[in-house]
C-alpha cells in the first residue's frame, strides 16, 4: 500500500513541483499524497488521522498534542535545518523518524546576514525611513566602511564559515566562538578563534548562527550584552530564543549597541498572526514577548526581516528537493538527516 503523506506549509507553486518531484525521484506509486497551504494544528488532525508521514515547515508545531493525534504517524520531515519546533520527545516514544534538511542555504543565509549588516553600516535603513518623511539629514546617514573592522562570529558551522569567507573579502578581521574549533580552517579563511568574552569585547559586530538548544537559549543577555563593544552591532539570523528581547531593548536603550539586524527574533510567530491571538486565550509571557517585538520593531536602527534569510528561489528548491530524498531514503529503508 502506498505510505499516505500530508504536505503542509506550501507555497502556491510548490505542490505541481513536489507532483513533479515525486515522478522524478521515482516515488509517484510509493506515496498518496495530500498538499496543504495551512499550517497543521491539533485542531486539525482529525481529518489527517490516517496520514503516515507529515511535512512541515517551521510555523507548524510538531508537539505533543499534535503527534497524540495522528496515530499512523511514523515519520516528519521538516522543510528546514532547524527542528526546534517539534517534540522529539514525543516523537522518540513512538517511535516517528524525523528528518530534516541540513544543508540548503548556507551561502544564502550568509548573503543575507550581509544585507542586514550592510543595511546598518551604511544607514540604508534610516535612509529609507527618511525618504518616506521626504527629507534628507545627510549628517546622520553617515555610516562606517567594514574594511578593517572585526567581526564576531558566534557559530562557525557551514552558515558560520560562508559569513566569514565573504568577511574575509570585505577586508575584515574575523573572530569565532565555537565548540568544536577546526583549526586548519582558521588557517585557511583567515580568522582566529576565541572565547566568548573576548569575541563581545573586542568585536565591531557580533553575528549569531548556532542553533536552537537549552544551551543556546539566551545566550545573548543583558550580561552578555555588557560585555559588548560600545557601539557595537548585533546580528541574528539563527534563531530568535538565543537573544533575550527584553535585554536587547536594554542595550539599544543605553547605546551599549548601534544597531541590531534580525531575521528572528522571540515570539515572532505571532507577530505574523496577530489576528489569531484575538481568537485565543494568551499567555502573559506570549503578550509580553509581542510588545517588546513591536517596540524593537519601531527603531530606526533596528532592520528587521522576517524569517526570510534563507528565502531565495535556488535555496527553496533545494529544501524541497532534499525533503524528497529524505522520503526515497526513508522508503528504501536507510533514513537519512535523522535529528534527535
Amino acid at each position: 500500500m502506498p505510505m499516505r503523506i500530508t504536505f503542509f506549509d506550501l507555497e502556491e507553486w510548490q505542490p505541481d513541483y513536489l507532483r513533479a518531484g515525486l515522478q522524478r525521484f521515482g516515488l509517484a506509486d510509493a506515496v498518496q499524497p495530500q498538499f496543504f497551504h495551512d499550517h497543521l494544528d491539533a485542531e486539525q488532525c482529525a481529518q489527517f488521522a490516517d496520514s503516515e508521514a507529515i511535512v512541515v515547515f517551521i510555523w507548524t508545531r510538531v508537539n505533543r498534542a499534535v503527534i497524540e493525534s495522528l496515530p499512523r504517524l511514523r515519520l516528519v520531515l521538516t522543510m528546514s535545518t532547524g527542528y526546534d519546533h517539534i517534540d522529539l520527545q514525543a516523537c522518540r516514544e513512538r517511535g516517528i523518524t524525523v528528518c530534516n534538511v541540513p544543508h540548503y542555504g548556507e551561502n544564502t543565509v550568509a548573503e543575507h546576514t550581509f544585507a542586514l549588516i550592510l543595511s546598518l553600516s551604511r544607514k540604508l535603513h534610516a535612509a529609507y525611513f527618511q525618504g518616506l518623511r521626504g527629507e534628507y539629514r545627510i549628517r546622520e546617514l553617515r555610516g562606517f566602511d567594514l574594511y578593517g573592522k572585526t567581526l564576531g562570529v558566534v557559530g562557525a558551522g557551514n552558515i558560520g564559515l560562508h559569513v566569514i569567507r565573504i568577511a574575509r573579502g570585505f577586508g575584515m578581521r574575523v573572530l569565532a566562538y565555537d565548540t568544536r574549533p577546526h583549526p586548519l580552517l582558521a588557517e585557511v579563511l583567515g580568522f582566529t578563534y576565541t572565547d566568548l568574552d573576548t569575541l563581545l569585547r573586542e568585536s565591531d559586530i557580533v553575528s549569531l548562527h548556532v542553533p536552537a538548544t537549552p544551551e543556546t537559549y539566551h545566550l545573548i543577555n543583558r550580561d552578555t550584552l555588557s560585555k559588548m563593544k560600545r557601539g557595537a552591532l548585533l546580528i541574528n539570523t539563527a534563531r530568535g530564543s538565543v537573544v533575550d528581547t527584553e535585554a536587547l531593548l536594554w542595550a539599544l536603550e543605553e547605546g551599549i549597541l548601534a544597531g541590531a539586524g534580525l531575521d528572528v527574533i522571540e515570539g515572532e510567530e505571532f507577530i505574523k498572526e496577530e489576528s489569531a491571538l484575538l481568537r485565543m486565550p494568551v499567555a502573559e509571557e506570549t503578550l509580553k514577548k509581542v510588545v517588546q517585538a513591536h517596540l524593537l520593531l519601531r527603531r530606526e536602527n533596528v532592520v528587521f526581516t522576517p524569517h526570510i534569510a534563507f528565502n531565495s528561489h535556488e535555496a527553496v528548491q533545494r529544501i524541497l528537493d532534499t525533503t524528497l530524498e529524505n522520503l526515497k531514503a526513508y522508503l528504501e529503508g536507510r533514513p537519512q538527516n535523522v535529528v534527535g
